[in-house]
């Protein structure tokens, strides 16, 4: 959880939201990965990330941010009466894997990981209680080099620093989010079609005391 430098609100106000939103986030059945609170002129915004083993729909992220307005609405008055924006939205493929349940989340997918001062590239292949195992590729470092596969290396825990997702525009088959791939005529040299979550879902919702 994080407040940016500056915020009116401070980091009292970001323990305070993230004592009130978690419950109610893992009451539906997310878990709250991210919470931020920053000034934004006259307002206060609020920025929440969640996520789940399942994946995070659009109309997902539109409930639980309902769920978490009611929230900010009920509790005003703690929150000095501020006007506030509240933006929910999923990770996207840019979020650190540092947790257990991030690199879960992602079997199947291609990463990068640090281990030991090592820049390991592979797919993750399988996450359990003792850590990750990586089916790992070597080459590619060059434009036009192609990465070949150069066996599978089970990673502990504490062995294994942070990961990160790499942006591939096909999905293994069976990934719970393949169907977001395009699935449509092949592109022209021309066209720019962005992969549908790499930024994550996002909805924002604007709110003040005495507004409807």
């Amino acid at each position: 959880m994080s407040t940016s430098p500056g915020s009116r609100s401070g980091p009292v106000a970001a323990e305070r939201l993230t004592a009130w939103f978690a419950p109610v986030v893992g009451d539906a059945g997310y878990d709250l990965e991210d919470l931020d609170v920053r000034a934004a002129g006259n307002r206060v915004v609020v920025r929440v990330v969640v996520d789940r083993d399942s994946g995070v729909s659009l109309d997902d992220v539109a409930e639980v941010s309902r769920a978490l307005s009611d929230v900010l609405d009920a509790e005003d008055d703690d929150l000095g009466r501020s006007p506030y924006v509240l933006e929910v939205s999923s990770p996207g493929v840019d979020r650190p894997l540092t947790l257990p349940r991030h690199w879960r989340r992602n079997v199947g997918r291609l990463v990068t990981a640090t281990v030991g001062g090592e820049q390991l590239v592979g797919r993750v292949v399988s996450v359990d209680d003792d850590g990750v195992v990586l089916a790992v590729e070597k080459g590619g470092a060059k434009k036009g080099q192609v990465r070949k596969p150069a066996g599978n290396r089970t990673l502990t825990w504490a062995e294994l620093g942070e990961g990160r997702v790499q942006v591939e525009f096909n999905r293994p088959a069976g990934h719970r989010d393949a169907h977001l791939v395009h699935e449509g005529p092949e592109e022209g040299p021309d066209d720019d079609t962005d992969d549908l979550d790499d930024d994550g879902l996002d909805v924002e919702l604007d709110a003040a005391e005495g507004e409807q």
